[in-house]
């Protein structure tokens, strides 16, 4: 028996099953008991070649990195996405997909050997002590940033719930470090951010599908924006999947789910036909029937992309942009033991139409590359699934290279979310707009 539940993650981690295995008995016949002998003969060579290397190298080895190293050749041999995570990166990857944790509440980044922070997320711990944008962070618990990574950092300001944390920041303008003792709370990741364009046009940004409260943030969103515009000069909804690396697979089936009334989502295939699994809408639209258009560019992978492909092959939003990245394996987390867990890779996901996306991607309905500012020409590379070394094949189909993932950071210079804005106010015209729903999948 074998109990899953099922996870996406980014374009590093793709899709995951987190999984409990128990194993059968297996009745051997002639042939397999000669490959299981063949195979326990290469081991026998591993186990020669490991006592040689741990006797006779010329400087005593340590022999836990030869195993983790043994462990991660075998692994990163399959594809990019298969991988052994040893007990914190697990625990790093739980966090991750529960959305919650012990910390202060602030985005940052690294500048200059520096915690930069990005922004404090309102309400948090990190907000209600005055932490400002571009506030930089240069010691935690009087123990200096510099030489730290962003992750070590990171991690360090991360703890226990109500344990505290000093940090010492250089201000612009403000002469002498500022101290600042914060008690750490329960943070919660803010997946879904939401704007009124104009007055008529519900744009919604989804950043991830980390954490287990995607659908409920974009629900809160939706309410909220129907709450402040009139359902009769609402024109409509853009939702914003660009740079969108993925998340939790729940979360993307139910942000799909949330637009549409029936058909399928996603199915994923095994090796074997009876691991196949469809996951199907149920009815129900959040917007009432409003005009869609979601946008994607080369850094929309995994998650992000099932719920494109299903609202593309229902024909219930249009897809505006680049083409996305082609993350399209499922990868199953077992635990071993106080280890950590195998990453493996298992299975592909599908669109409702039987599509493949994996080193392909999907091909959005309108196809416009936004303009890259004069400083990043010629120096950004554009990476795709395809692009990876080692990357799962998909048959005899065409691979696709990767396409642009930037968006600039000012709205006004935002061609793609510009188009889009025009599209729903009629102000343009598209024969992809509004899609046609007599050409969707039958339901």
């Amino acid at each position: 028996m074998r109990r899953t539940s099922l996870f996406l993650l980014g374009v590093a981690a793709g899709a995951l099953v987190v999984a409990v295995v128990v194993q059968p008995r297996i009745l051997l016949g002639q042939t397999a008991r000669a490959a299981v002998s063949d195979t326990y003969r290469q081991l026998n060579l591993f186990g020669d070649i490991f006592e040689h290397v741990r006797a006779q190298y010329v400087e005593k080895p340590n022999e836990a990195k030869l195993i983790e190293s043994a462990i991660n050749g075998m692994l990163s041999s399959l594809d990019p996405h298969s991988a052994f995570l040893y007990a914190k990166n697990f625990r790093d990857m739980q966090t991750q997909t529960r959305g919650e944790f012990g910390g202060l509440g602030i985005e940052v980044t690294m500048e200059d050997g520096l915690v930069k922070v990005v922004a404090p997320m309102d309400g948090t711990p990190a907000h209600r002590a005055g932490i400002q944008p571009n506030d930089l962070i240069t010691h935690l618990n009087d123990e200096p940033v510099k030489g730290l990574t962003l992750e070590q950092a990171v991690d360090k300001m991360r703890g226990p719930v109500n344990s505290a944390i000093t940090l010492r920041i250089q201000r612009k303008n403000v002469e002498k470090p500022i101290e600042v003792k914060i008690v750490r709370e329960v943070i919660s990741i803010r997946n879904v951010r939401h704007r009124i364009e104009g007055g008529d046009i519900g744009y919604i940004r989804i950043t991830s599908f980390q954490g287990e409260r995607t659908l409920e943030q974009l629900r809160a969103a939706i309410a909220e924006i129907s709450k402040e515009v009139p359902a009769d000069k609402l024109k409509g909804y853009i939702i914003d999947l660009r740079n969108n690396g993925g998340g939790l697979l729940d979360q993307a089936i139910a942000v799909a789910d949330a637009f549409l009334e029936r058909g399928e989502i996603v199915s994923t295939r095994g090796r074997n036909a009876e691991d196949t699994q469809r996951h199907n809408a149920r009815p129900g639209d959040l917007t009432n029937g409003k005009p869609l258009i979601v946008l994607i560019n080369g850094g929309s992978a995994s998650a992000s992309e099932i719920v494109a492909g299903a609202l593309q092959d229902h024909k219930r939003a249009t897809l505006l942009g680049s083409r996305s990245f082609g993350k399209g394996s499922v990868q199953t987390v077992i635990p071993i033991g106080t280890f950590g867990a195998l990453k493996l890779t298992t299975a592909r996901y599908f669109t409702p139409s039987g599509r493949s996306i994996q080193a392909k991607g999907i091909v959005p309905d309108i196809e416009l590359i936004q303009d890259l500012p004069e400083e990043l020409k010629g120096k950004v590379e554009f990476k795709g699934e395809a692009q990876l070394k080692g990357h799962l094949k998909d048959g005899d189909e065409e691979e696709k290279p990767g396409s642009p993932a930037y968006v600039p950071t000012d709205p006004k210079d935002d061609t793609q979310l510009k188009l889009a804005l025009d599209l729903l106010r009629g102000i343009e015209k598209h024969t992809a707009f509004p899609p046609n729903p007599k050409t969707a999948v039958p339901n």
